[in-house]
């Protein structure tokens, strides 16, 4: 059957809106590889202290989180493909159970743990805690709702998780535009995207939320 006018404008869409989550992810998981090194000189482990570094608590979160958060990512970035629900709906179960389970006993939990040894002092720390206590909060929600057959409330909690969960694209992004369009000093650079990061993908996720986005997608999923 030939397709209607217009009929690829959703697809073109999906393209231009999951092309860069999609090579965020990519590089994300490529920059998990060198820490396997165990090497304490590498990237972010070379900002902290030998006390810190000698931590069992630090070294065994920091492992666990930066694995199992490029498991989230992996797995998260296909629940908003209506069309590979549509024609793969056990793959979206199971992916979705990996990226809520991921979430909820690993990468959150493993967060808080390093999330006591960041750099930035208090505001940072607090910053940190925060945002994985949200973080697996929406993410349990969604389960709930899930679990309930809620599948609109369902979506509408997803979206909020997987804007925390983009977290770490926004820190590095509004760090790197705070220091070279800005000209901030570190301290208040890292301080600042410690609680931008998260909180400003919250309140996109919620205006995205009330502008329709989730029963946009709920109409996607669920309807035929």
């Amino acid at each position: 059957m030939e397709r209607g006018k217009g009929a690829w404008l959703p697809y073109i869409f999906y393209l231009l809106l999951f092309t860069p989550f999609t090579f965020f992810t990519v590089l994300m998981c490529s920059k998990v590889i060198p820490y396997f090194s165990f090497a304490h000189a590498v990237n972010f482990l070379s900002t902290k202290t030998e006390a810190t570094l000698q931590s069992p608590l630090f070294l065994t979160g920091f492992y666990i989180h930066i694995t199992s958060s490029a498991i989230v990512l992996l797995a998260g970035l296909p629940q908003f493909l209506p069309a590979l629900l549509r024609s793969y709906p056990a793959f979206h179960r199971w992916s979705g159970r990996v990226y809520v389970f991921t979430i909820l006993i690993l990468a959150a939990t493993s967060g808080l743990a390093i999330a006591l040894f960041a750099n930035g002092g208090l505001p940072a720390k607090t910053g940190f805690v925060m945002q994985c206590i949200l973080w697996w909060f929406l993410t349990f929600m969604a389960y709930i709702k899930a679990g309930q057959k809620n599948y609109r409330e369902h979506i509408n909690w997803m979206i909020r998780s997987y804007a925390i969960t983009l977290a770490a694209m926004s820190l590095r992004t509004e760090g790197y535009l705070m220091h070279y369009l800005l000209h901030t000093k570190p301290i208040e650079t890292y301080v600042t995207i410690t609680w931008l990061s998260w909180v400003g993908n919250w309140m996109i996720a919620e205006i995205l939320i009330t502008l329709g986005l989730g029963n946009y997608l709920f109409k996607k999923y669920v309807k035929n």
